[in-house]
């Protein structure tokens, strides 16, 4: 059993770094002091304020940056909630670990702190210990910090084995309410005039602009390219390239021109269409059909989605299994 945890060890993905100190460069500055006690008891161990700071504390700033007032308030204690269930979670797996009475080679240690000054500080220990020391961490405690995360990313590849075997009925299950996701939508190759109303219009009179936008469509209709007319009269600011507006869905235009434009055959001209504060001639040079990638496409992408959340769902399950067993109380 030592043997194969040991092997569990040596080739799970690690993580890096910055999840223990994210943000490392520039160094940040301390937090000010505060008088530590107790969080939460699990079975005899502890974990303190201080531990739920260090790992909560990028959180809270980033919060801080972002939100006020009670919101802030509400965010930073849901924070805090979820750091202290990460570090109860932590510590019934590291105690499952003595339980079982694993061990870990200290060269696992060794190479994970050298592999992040090679990779982070590119291979500058003194920038590397700065750092620590910036953020309050001693050597010591910070290779204790990477050997729980190792034994805990360990324990839970151990527990959970990545054997599943995905159902097709999921599978298939999984596609169609994903189907949206794979579908390119309808599209047409938009071409477009817009002309603005006039501002000095009375009550009862024409507007000039709809009679010129109306002139401008009997020429479009007798042969006059479109591209011209749009450089020559357009407001819109497809103007300079020809009114193109090149390939178009139904979610990019307004619902009455969107109407419009879809209802259009290739190569015809709309009527003059009144929308807001301008009137609208609109030209379809193409279409393209809506294509759904088919299910054995997108089958490794839903395979790898399925077997995460499967995975997720037993660790999960795990997890609970050992707070059952425990004694936990949160003061």
């Amino acid at each position: 059993m030592k043997r194969r945890l040991l092997s569990t060890l040596a080739t799970c993905t690690l993580t890096g770094f910055a999840a223990l100190l994210p943000g490392v460069t520039p160094p940040v500055k301390a937090e000010p002091a505060v008088i530590d006690g107790i969080a939460a008891q699990v079975n005899g161990d502890v974990i303190t304020f201080s531990q739920v700071r260090d790992l909560v504390g990028p959180r809270e700033r980033a919060l801080r940056s972002q939100f006020t007032g009670q919101e802030l308030t509400d965010k930073v204690r849901e924070a805090r909630k979820g750091a202290l269930q990460d570090l109860i979670d932590r510590q019934l797996i590291i105690q499952e670990f003595q339980k079982k009475e694993y061990q870990i080679p200290s060269h696992l240690v060794d190479e994970k702190v050298e592999s992040i000054i090679r990779d982070d500080f590119g291979g500058d220990r003194q920038a590397f210990i700065r750092t620590l020391q910036a953020q309050g961490y001693t050597m010591a405690k910070f290779r204790d910090a990477e050997r729980d995360k190792i034994i805990v990313q360990a324990m839970r590849y151990q527990n959970v084995p990545n054997d599943f075997l995905v159902s097709p009925n999921k599978l298939g299950e999984l596609y169609l309410t994903k189907k949206d996701d794979y579908t390119t939508p309808e599209q047409v190759h938009l071409w477009m005039i817009a002309v603005e109303k006039g501002t000095t219009v009375s009550p009862g009179e024409q507007d000039p602009q709809k009679a010129m936008a109306s002139e401008i469509r009997d020429k479009l209709t007798k042969g006059t390219k479109f591209e011209q007319l749009a450089q020559m009269y357009s407001s819109d600011s497809s103007r300079t390239s020809g009114g193109d507006w090149g390939w178009v869905d139904r979610k990019t235009l307004n619902e009455n021109l969107t109407q419009a434009a879809f209802k259009l055959g290739l190569n015809t001209i709309s009527p003059v269409i009144e929308q807001g504060n301008a009137y609208y001639i609109l030209k379809i040079s193409e279409r393209k059909s809506a294509v759904t990638k088919p299910l054995d496409e997108v089958r490794p992408e839903l395979e790898k989605k399925l077997s995460s959340t499967e995975r997720e769902r037993r660790q999960n399950q795990w997890i609970a299994s050992l707070r059952t067993k425990a004694f936990i109380k949160v003061f």
